[in-house]
């Protein structure tokens, strides 16, 4: 991925999200994963899709079990 997708993305996920803490890494080795995180912690990966001309990119979360709280509060 080119480093102006990545700085594009940031800038979007920062302002969408409202949180100037997310950064985007650049892999650390050709073809390898392009990682999200808020401050220090990893939250997903990034991916660029560029199929037929048209270019998007996939942002995935993975959330683990542990990591939620043991009852959600519902929302009206």
């Amino acid at each position: 991925m080119k480093e102006t997708d990545i700085a594009r993305v940031q800038a979007y996920l920062r302002a969408t999200l409202g949180n100037t803490r997310i950064f985007i890494d650049p892999p650390t080795r050709k073809g390898g994963a392009v990682e999200v995180r808020i401050g220090d912690e990893f939250v997903g990966t990034l991916d660029r899709d560029d199929e037929d001309g048209e270019v998007s990119f996939i942002f995935t979360m993975s959330i683990l079990d542990e990591d939620l709280p043991k009852v959600a509060i519902a929302r009206k």
